[in-house]
């Protein structure tokens, strides 16, 4: 008798291969955000120095992917459109930064369906996070 083992789906963080992953994922997007003209509105809205976001991103979306929780262990919730609120989110910032975001999956080789599942997720976040008017 041939028993098989239950197999289980694979967390989003697992399928994009782990801390290694997520961090150089999110290494290239603040990368592009940094050396490419085309994301200079978003550029803006941040501080001079990109390392604390780099760090929180990275942490951030370790949990969201379904791996360790290390943003949450630190900050708590993240209340992500709370904690924007003092930023200028607009339609163009909005757009700049899911466009650098799907830069950065393509260049890193995301495994379909993965990307695109989370070139979506990514969309609906990003517009939820606006606080101005179009």
């Amino acid at each position: 008798m041939n028993i098989e083992e239950p197999t289980r789906n694979l967390t989003p963080f697992e399928q994009i291969g782990g801390e290694a992953q997520v961090h150089a994922l999110t290494e290239r997007f603040y990368d592009l955000m940094d050396l490419e003209p085309a994301y200079a509105q978003l550029r803006a809205v941040h501080a001079p120095t990109l390392d604390d976001a780099r760090q929180k991103l990275f942490w951030f979306l370790c949990g969201w992917l379904g791996g360790p929780q290390h943003y949450l262990e630190r900050f708590g919730h993240p209340r992500l459109r709370q904690r924007h609120m003092p930023f200028k989110i607009g339609v163009v910032e909005r757009d700049q930064w899911l466009a650098c975001m799907c830069q950065a999956l393509d260049e890193l080789v995301v495994p379909e369906p993965l990307c695109t599942n989370l070139k979506h997720s990514f969309a609906q976040t990003a517009d939820w996070m606006r606080n101005q008017p179009d």
